[in-house]
Order: structure tokens, then C-alpha cells, then sequence
């Protein structure tokens, strides 16, 4: 189920330029493949978030393009923390509580900036906590600063990666003037207004994960931006 709003049921210039570039490309990717799966079909509450960061960073990593291997320590030592509070948290499920995990897509959910490929591939460590929560009922929502345009193919490459959607939000047309960490909080805010409890929000970067409606927010390294 893919929702958009208007909804349908989902240091310096170098640095920036090279992150705008690796953006534009990876969502030139993925929007390539949505024009050609139009022609040849593909295989088809709330709290104040306690956000956990990955452990220092290095000012060497930050200034020059991260490599995957330090990705995905880093990654894993976010989501080593995650781990543990959610296997707590999901046992500790009040009678009829409905529970949920609210996750951002790229550089979280996806390696979008580590090979520019379709489908893009799970990032390991974030699948492995989310496969634990959707195995004891946890729904798992996707809630992204892609735009409609491109959310059917997003929400095909999420289930090939291994992810059971029980909804991505996409940016419809007005939502791309929105300021985007109120867009995704007030995504947030719609899910806990169908019942569901957010016991953790994980994301990548501080626009995923201000602005409350989740016990618990967990940060994935985005290298001072250096990732999208």
C-alpha cells in the first residue's frame, strides 16, 4: 500500500555537490525503472524520541566519501542497540496494543548511495531488526521524502528486499514545497492516528527523526550529510 498526501493507499561546496549528485542519481535510477516497468511489467501517544547515535564518527570519514565496509560497521553499531530495546520493547506489548516501527527508506532501509542499482539492495542491519519485529507482529511502516512518482517501484523493491510493507508514504505534488522533516512527522502522527503505537523510528538523518510521535528513535550515519 503506497500513501501520498493527497494520499493513495504507503567542509563545503564539494561535499554538497557530491551529495546532490549521488541524490539525483540514485532517484534517476529507480524513476528509470518505473518508466520502464510502465512499458514491460516487473516481477511484481505520542512521546519524545530518545534518539541513539552511531558511535563517533571521525572528522577523516565526514570530509572525504565513506566507504561501505565503515557504513555498515557504523550501521550495525546503531542497530546493536535497536535490537535489544525492541525485543524488549515487542515483549512487553500491552493486550490489543498494536505496534509499529516507522523507517526511512534511503541509507536506512536501502543502500541507495552504495550502488546505483535496481532493485537496490536491503542494508543488512536495519532488515535483520525489522524481520525480528514483523516476525512478532510489529507492522512496519515506510515513511520517505520520495516522491509519488516513483512509489510503486520503491514499494516492489522493498518486498524483493525482504520487507513486509504495511504502508509507504510518499511526498505527493504539494508535499515537495513542505518542509520535509514536518511532512514525515505528520506521516507519523496519521499512523498513531489508526491505532498504532511507534515504538521506534529509525532513520538517517535529523529530518526522519525530529518532531516526536515514536517512543524511541534510533540514528543511522548520514556523515554530516554526506548520505542522503
Amino acid at each position: 500500500m503506497t500513501e501520498q498526501n493527497g494520499r493513495t493507499g504507503q567542509a563545503g561546496r564539494a561535499r554538497r555537490t557530491g551529495h546532490t549528485w549521488k541524490r539525483a542519481l540514485g532517484a534517476a535510477t529507480v524513476t528509470g525503472a518505473a518508466l520502464a516497468m510502465a512499458v514491460t511489467p516487473a516481477e511484481a501517544a505520542p512521546a519524545t524520541a530518545a534518539t541513539t547515535s552511531a558511535a563517533a564518527t571521525t572528522s577523516a570519514a565526514a570530509a572525504t566519501a565513506v566507504d561501505y565496509a565503515t557504513w555498515q560497521r557504523d550501521c550495525r553499531a546503531v542497530m546493536d542497540q535497536a535490537l535489544p530495546y525492541l525485543k524488549e520493547r515487542i515483549a512487553d506489548a500491552a493486550p490489543g496494543e498494536k505496534q509499529a516501527i516507522v523507517l526511512d527508506i534511503d541509507n536506512t532501509s536501502l543502500e541507495t548511495d552504495f550502488g546505483f542499482s535496481y532493485p537496490q539492495p536491503a542494508n543488512r542491519p536495519v532488515l535483520e531488526a525489522a524481520r525480528y519485529a514483523q516476525e512478532h507482529g510489529v507492522a512496519l511502516f515506510f515513511v520517505t521524502a520520495r516522491p509519488g512518482i516513483i512509489g510503486a517501484p520503491t514499494e516492489w523493491n522493498l518486498d524483493h528486499a525482504g520487507y513486509e510493507s504495511s504502508g509507504l508514504y510518499v511526498r505527493g505534488f504539494l508535499d515537495l514545497f513542505r518542509n520535509v522533516a514536518e511532512y514525515k512527522t505528520a506521516q507519523r502522527a496519521h499512523i498513531e492516528s489508526k491505532g498504532y503505537t511507534i515504538i521506534a523510528n529509525i532513520g538517517n538523518t535529523p529530518t526522519d527523526l525530529s518532531g516526536g510521535h515514536a517512543e524511541k528513535a534510533f540514528k543511522l550515519p548520514d556523515y554530516d550529510g554526506q548520505l542522503s
